[in-house]
């Protein structure tokens, strides 16, 4: 409070004051005694959200860092980073009951990579095991030996970056193949209607890479060789989360929010 001296008030009066200081005091009292309690409880709830909050985001941490370890995926050079992508995907993903209960796979494809290099990683979330690592093609029209450029566009015969859950299977002219449903919404959601599969190809293999220099391309899918197409397939089939990432400043999804991630505790 701030007093303004005048002409009006040349001095101020003691008792005047006094009995505003017994009035402040009086009700500074009366309301201390009534809001004591609701601000204690207050301040103890914030506190609680406040140190809930950083112990999730520690725990998920820590387990993000617990399962690239047990996994031994350094070894296997996927990025931490770009895991840590997959599986916060991956928690989102499972929170809306979107994926198989029963069959906690991750499969992640780093188009960052050259194609020369095996850029797929299908992950054993609950065993903390890495089931494969191997070469996958990438579009024509997203580049040649690196994946630069990405579409949702039919005919663009380019590559989408993004979560997909990998669905059913079918026969089709690359014989067995599956079918990949985009979620995350202008990136890839028409992975389906554009015939975004996975399956074998003959230029997925070394041979193609020491005669050419790189892997052959696709017309947007991300193809494995012939030889490990059933059993990719079949380890990943059936409702499972499936993340592509590249370069590409354009590439934004909900699916990447890491705010919820005490579900984690649900794998």
């Amino acid at each position: 409070m701030k007093f303004i001296r005048n002409k009006r008030f040349k001095t101020y009066s003691v008792k005047g004051l006094i009995v505003c200081t017994f009035v402040l005091t009086f009700l500074s009292l009366s309301w201390k005694t009534s809001k004591d309690k609701p601000t204690i409880s207050a301040t103890n709830s914030v506190h609680d959200s406040i140190s809930n909050i950083v112990n999730n985001e520690i725990s998920f941490t820590n387990l993000v860092n617990d399962l690239y370890k047990d996994a031994d995926l350094k070894k296997a050079n996927l990025a931490l980073p770009v895991f840590e992508k997959a599986l916060i995907g991956f928690v989102n993903l499972k929170s809306k009951n979107a994926l198989n209960e029963n069959k906690d796979i991750l499969t992640i494809v780093d188009f960052t990579k050259p194609s020369t290099e095996k850029r797929m990683w299908i992950v054993d979330l609950k065993n903390k095991t890495l089931l494969l690592n191997t070469h996958v093609a990438h579009g024509q029209g997203s580049g040649a030996d690196m994946a630069t450029n990405f579409s949702n566009i039919a005919e663009s015969h380019q590559s989408s970056l993004g979560f997909y859950i990998a669905s059913e299977t079918y026969f089709g002219k690359h014989g067995l193949s599956l079918k990949l449903d985009g979620q995350d919404k202008g990136i890839n959601d028409l992975a389906r209607e554009r015939a975004i599969v996975v399956h074998g190809a003959k230029y997925v293999s070394e041979n193609f890479i020491k005669s050419t220099g790189r892997l052959g391309r696709s017309y947007g899918c991300p193809a494995v060789s012939e030889e490990l197409n059933a059993k990719v397939i079949e380890l990943i089939k059936g409702k499972t989360c499936f993340f592509i990432n590249g370069n590409s400043k354009n590439y934004q999804s909900a699916l990447l929010d890491n705010t919820n991630m005490s579900d984690i505790v649900s794998i």
